[in-house]
């Protein structure tokens, strides 16, 4: 399932047309850093801050909408308690990547 959501993300991004935005829900942890990973990738991004001092490929394609997750209200866990695990993320897409 993990390994199904890697390869979705590339494919779902390159099917956005420009200024398009992919949304991403994801439940479990696994799940948000699979997201994340790609999200902070294709907005050129280092993963890790200690990453930015090495020479990679910073190329941006992509802007993210913030650059934390987005949690459900208080008030939304209440209503709906399995939404308390839920992480949104959303990433606007600038120009297409050679994927």
């Amino acid at each position: 399932e993990l390994e199904a959501l890697a390869t979705a993300l590339p494919k779902a991004f390159s099917a956005l047309k420009t200024g398009g935005a992919l949304v991403v829900i994801s439940f479990h942890s696994l799940e948000d850093r699979i997201v994340k990973r790609f999200m902070r990738k294709m907005a050129g991004r280092p993963e890790h801050r200690a990453d930015s001092r090495f020479q990679q490929d910073r190329t941006v394609y992509a802007e993210l909408f913030q650059s934390k997750a987005i949690f459900p209200s208080k008030e939304e866990v209440e209503r709906n308690s399995k939404s308390r695990s839920a992480r949104l993320r959303v990433l606007k897409k600038l120009g297409q990547p050679g994927l």
